[in-house]
């Protein structure tokens, strides 16, 4: 429960949680007093290895154990319970999002204890804030792909001149707007490129220098307490996708060289870097939880 996968799209689990426990990030806290925040450090990447055979993943076996283990928490601990969890964090990057695994499928948790996840900081991937996400509490990371030995996707530095596709989308085939996505530009269109959609993606094309397409009405984007994703990303909602070449045609070329040049600023907090560096990604995490925590106004 405690480890977690260093590489791949969920690798931001472990990288996190060997950032805090390596002894060398100048954020730890050596005695709980000192502490601002308490990391409950589970993966549910590695849970749901363990507890489940895909493709099925019902049963509350997910729930349960986070319950129990924030109980045991509570019963043993005075940190929980002077705020009712509000200082407390959990770091996930999984497809089930929002932990609506603890609401949806285990009823018992809300009936039996309401207030238990109520403050709780959720810092999670793939969030949407019609499924319970609360961007005031909660916190929004990027997916971001890891490769065996190296820490993320490669930086490139072609000129905008030398990039002669317009759009390009990558990624798997799965769900609603994903499938309007290929029933309009997939091999239909020779300016817009791809061959499947997902979340690393957006990493990954800052990462290329491209001004990402974000197409989603209700995903809240990473460090935006600090970030103005509007000044280098171009969001749409998801009526939008048949326009999306008029769309992009219609944009002056002032305007992309302006965006293009952001996603060369904004590129180091999508860094992930060990140890930790300033304005890298886990950095930038950390500023999150710092942020929300200081709405936190602790009994005496």
């Amino acid at each position: 429960m405690h480890d977690a996968p260093a590489n791949n799209i969920y690798g931001i689990e472990r990288q996190f949680m060997d950032e805090v426990e390596s002894g060398k990030s100048q954020f730890a806290a050596g005695h709980p007093e000192e502490a601002n925040v308490f990391y409950i450090p589970m993966s549910i990447a590695r849970i749901v290895h363990f507890m489940y055979e895909p493709p099925h993943y019902e049963g509350q076996w997910i729930p349960q154990l986070v319950t129990h283990y924030i109980q045991y928490l509570a019963l043993n601990y005075p940190y929980w319970n002077r705020s009712n969890g509000a200082d407390h964090f959990l770091l996930s990057c999984h497809d089930w999002k929002n932990c609506e695994w603890l609401k949806w499928q285990a009823p018992d948790v809300s009936s039996l204890k309401p207030d238990l996840y109520k403050h709780f900081i959720q810092a999670l991937c793939n969030t949407n804030t019609f499924e319970r996400f609360q961007p005031i509490r909660d916190i929004s990371i990027q997916e971001i792909n890891i490769p065996p030995g190296k820490l993320g996707p490669t930086h490139l530095d072609q000129p905008p001149n030398k990039r002669p596709i317009l759009s390009f989308f990558g990624g798997s085939a799965h769900g609603y707007v994903q499938s309007v996505l290929f029933n309009y530009w997939k091999e239909k269109d020779a300016e817009i490129h791809g061959y499947k959609v997902a979340s690393p993606r957006i990493v990954e094309a800052i990462a290329a220098g491209c001004v990402p397409m974000i197409i989603g009405d209700h995903y809240s984007l990473s460090f935006n307490d600090v970030l103005d994703w509007s000044k280098f990303s171009l969001i749409i909602t998801y009526d939008k996708i048949p326009e999306i070449k008029k769309i992009l045609k219609a944009i002056p070329t002032e305007t992309y060289l302006r965006m293009q040049k952001r996603v060369k600023q904004v590129q180091r907090h999508f860094v992930i870097n060990r140890s930790g560096k300033p304005y890298d990604m886990l950095h930038m995490i950390l500023h999150s939880l710092w942020l929300r925590r200081i709405n936190v106004r602790l009994s005496s």
